[in-house]
């Protein structure tokens, strides 16, 4: 099949791609002159493991390709898919949805045959509607079909999410846009992935009430963290004794900094906005976005709680910027509020982070940068790991206890064993477990 993407973002360029590897031929379209010139380069603006094989393999086949133009591509594709960003909007914490509605209107004016538009980004209930009313304005002799159709990919793992997908979600009653919709994905068949058919507003509900849901349960066990470390308590061992019961499960459970990310943070806002539009306030999901806030720069407490309150000319080494690792996604990272925290309270900070330095630049620009994990451990009075990165789980201890100032850890990813760490002299403190 013939399918256009309007968006070379992580959501479009990774669905892009993975279609493309299904043998669909698909054309990924985006403004940004630079971006569209460096990928038919085949030069990806994101880090995401086997992304930049990925699209070049489909690039050589044929399957895959580039523009900055819409028209030919939207008038000879079976489906068009959304994939534009939806950030918060300013001063209300909506979500913005305007480049959606201007994608919609540039596609309603180049379809020429029956056409399938599916919503790929995340967008708040009814988006479907606007998109279906829009279209309707801009083109009535139009003959599409609006359909739901949210992604559910991990960072650092989206590959393996869309050819292994636990669901896949379809949002649609018109006939004509399931058969299309299943011919698409037909190649998962063979995985057993199955494929899920709800109305449109119902699939939009899906992906927020999902994200909204996993943040609940990573706030619910950082509370927890939070009296095991005044009780004695060890949260790990909490975490394993709830998650064995299949009710709750074991995922999402690792308590820590706080959520951040490009979906988690927006998307819980943009739903507490929606349900307070239609007078359902979603109180749970409300107190999950305060705590979560409040959060990120109470680890900064907790630093200066490890070298006796006082911050003041004291270096401080961060290991990890990125908010999870295998990405240089720097949105709402924990790092920066926790970074900003410490400079608050007059430290020093130097940071090192395997993949993530460069977009760190613009969010953290007045920080020292490092090569390495010892180097950013060299003099410093502590060491703060931010982001659990495999780099960071097996250092070596004897060295970086030679490198530091004073041999303090902070493990906010709780990556090190207590005892390990008072082995090699190290006073350390994690998060919901008893201090060394």
């Amino acid at each position: 099949m013939r399918i256009a993407m309007i968006g070379t973002g992580y959501v479009g360029l990774v669905s892009g791609a993975c279609f493309a590897d299904f043998g669909h031929h698909v054309t990924c379209i985006d403004k940004d002159a630079g971006k569209i010139i460096a990928l038919q380069r085949g030069e990806i603006p994101i880090y995401e493991p086997g992304l930049n094989a990925l699209v070049a393999n489909n690039i050589a086949a044929g399957r895959l390709d580039f523009s900055l133009d819409l028209r030919d591509a939207v008038a000879a594709a079976d489906a068009v898919f959304i994939a534009v960003g939806t950030p918060s909007r300013r001063g209300d914490g909506h979500a913005d949805l305007s480049y959606v509605h201007a994608a919609a209107r540039e596609i309603a004016e180049n379809v020429k045959n029956f056409t399938v538009i599916i919503t790929k980004s995340t967008v708040p209930v009814g988006t479907g509607d606007d998109v279906e009313r829009i279209m309707a304005e801009a083109n009535p002799k139009a003959d599409v079909a609006v359909a739901s159709n949210p992604e559910f990919l991990r960072e650092g793992a989206a590959i393996q999410d869309f050819k292994h997908p636990d669901r896949i979600v379809v949002g649609t009653e018109d006939e004509r846009a399931r058969k299309v919709i299943a011919e698409i994905y037909r190649p998962l068949y063979l995985n057993q992935a199955p494929i899920m058919y709800t109305g449109r507003r119902t699939a939009e509900l899906i992906k927020y009430a999902a994200n909204a849901f996993l943040a609940t349960k990573i706030t619910f066990i950082n509370e927890i963290a939070d009296l095991a470390e005044r009780t004695g308590a060890d949260v790990q061992d909490v975490a394993r004794g709830i998650g064995l019961d299949n009710r709750i499960g074991a995922k999402f459970l690792h308590a820590g900094p706080g959520f951040g990310g490009s979906c988690f943070p927006k998307d819980t806002r943009a739903l507490v906005k929606t349900a307070q539009d239609y007078d359902a306030p979603l109180r749970i999901v409300e107190a999950v976005l305060a705590v979560n806030e409040t959060r990120k720069r109470a680890m900064a407490r907790k630093v200066s709680a490890a070298l006796g309150g006082n911050l003041r000319g004291r270096t401080i080494g961060v290991l990890g910027l990125t908010f999870k690792p295998n990405t240089d996604d720097m949105r709402e990272a924990p790092s920066i509020p926790l970074i900003t925290a410490l400079k608050d309270l007059g430290a020093k900070v130097q940071a090192y982070d395997p993949v993530g330095m460069e977009q760190a630049r613009h969010e953290l620009p007045d920080i020292t940068y490092c090569d390495s994990p010892y180097a950013c451990a060299a003099k410093a009075d502590a060491l703060v790991i931010v982001t659990e990165w495999e780099q960071f789980r097996a250092l070596d201890l004897q060295r970086l206890k030679q490198e530091m100032a004073q041999p303090i850890i902070v493990d906010l990813r709780n990556i090190y064993r207590a005892d390990e760490m008072a082995e090699h002299g190290f006073t350390y403190e994690s998060v919901g477990r008893p201090a060394s």
